[in-house]
């Protein structure tokens, strides 16, 4: 991660390994929250930025959570099926 200081601290916020898991949650929260008026009014920078951060904890939750429960319907699979049942 870019520089940080000994509290975890970087430019963009607490590093995500030393969020516990509500922190966690509620920064996610927020990036996604964030992530469309980022992406059409945000400077390059901005969403650069915005894009390694979301990556960050996006990373550490995935770390956390390796065996999330994935919904049936957010697989490929699952996506042919309904695509295949609204013919």
């Amino acid at each position: 991660m870019k520089g940080h200081d000994e509290r975890g601290i970087t430019m963009n916020g607490v590093a995500p390994g030393r969020l516990d898991d509500q922190q966690l949650m509620i920064e996610l929260e927020t990036i996604h929250r964030t992530r469309h008026d980022t992406l059409l009014y945000g400077s390059n920078d901005a969403l650069r930025t915005h894009n390694e951060r979301m990556a960050q904890l996006e990373g550490e939750y995935l770390r956390r959570h390796p065996r999330r429960p994935v919904a049936a319907g957010r697989t490929r699979e699952g996506a042919r099926d309904r695509a295949s049942s609204h013919t």
